[in-house]
């Protein structure tokens, strides 16, 4: 029913027809094939969550995605102490093409790690590429626990493909096996051009430093790298989780699914 017509209807007296699924409809990541013919079944804490917190009870739709096909709707055919048995109902969005941006950053300490993780992947990256600079604070990634903060944000965003998150790196070492045809953009405290004067359509990279910023050592071998393009986020210093957050914006405005809304 278009708007209109649900204001006609109101004006009448007549209810209009609810939305269908709500917005308020939860969503969830499940780590299996989905189609017309799936039945999944949610336990553990997600089932937790759905039965004790959002209180689903049998007929209650759920937004489902699998990184696969794309997102689907459900409902809970069946709700047991622990457990959800789902039934699908109709496929609601395709996987989504994602745009083919890296962001390759030196780990921070936790809350501001898992903000940068957070909001690339709502940005859109297609890879998280940990970096293990000279002067990183943080050398030790917990995988897992990152991996449950892209799903958390995938789940959030109504992101239908989950970014990639690769294993920590040394700078020596990425550098080494770069790919010639991916343009890695170099967020340069001492200067640069600006993103949005540099032509990098994807593929492409966007790297950011560490707290402490890269060493001098470390500045000589990336303007010597074929690959890389020495960029500036303007005239202030930012946090390392700002620079990397900013530069995504920026990247996705230019050559990004955001050029095209």
């Amino acid at each position: 029913m278009r708007a209109q017509d649900s204001a006609v209807c109101y004006r009448r007296g007549m209810p209009a027809t609810p939305a269908w699924p709500p917005a308020s409809t939860p969503r969830l990541f499940v780590d299996l094939p989905l189609g017309p013919d799936a039945a999944p079944i949610i336990d553990g804490a997600a089932a937790h969550y759905l039965l004790n917190v959002m209180r689903m009870k049998a007929g209650d739709p759920i937004l489902l995605f699998d990184n696969i096909s794309g997102e689907w709707l459900a409902v809970v055919a069946d709700a047991a102490k622990r457990s959800l048995t789902l039934r699908i109902e109709r496929q609601t969005k395709m996987i989504e093409p994602v745009p083919d941006l890296w962001l390759c950053f030196a780990p921070v300490k936790k809350a501001r790690l898992d903000w940068i993780i957070e909001k690339a992947t709502e940005l859109g990256v297609a890879r998280l590429q940990p970096v293990i600079t000279e002067r990183t604070i943080v050398e030790r990634v917990k995988h897992e626990r990152l991996e449950a903060q892209i799903v958390e944000a995938c789940e959030q965003c109504g992101r239908t493909a989950l970014p990639t998150l690769a294993e920590p790196v040394k700078l020596p070492q990425l550098l080494k096996n770069w790919p010639a045809d991916r343009a890695l953009l170099f967020a340069d405290e001492a200067g640069g051009l600006p993103l949005a004067r540099v032509e990098a359509l994807a593929p492409a990279a966007i790297l950011t430093g560490p707290e402490g910023g890269f060493t001098d050592r470390e500045r000589d071998m990336l303007i010597a790298h074929a690959a890389v393009r020495r960029i500036t986020l303007g005239p202030r210093i930012l946090r390392a989780e700002t620079a990397a957050i900013a530069a995504i914006g920026v990247w996705m405005a230019q050559h990004g699914d955001w050029s095209d809304l």
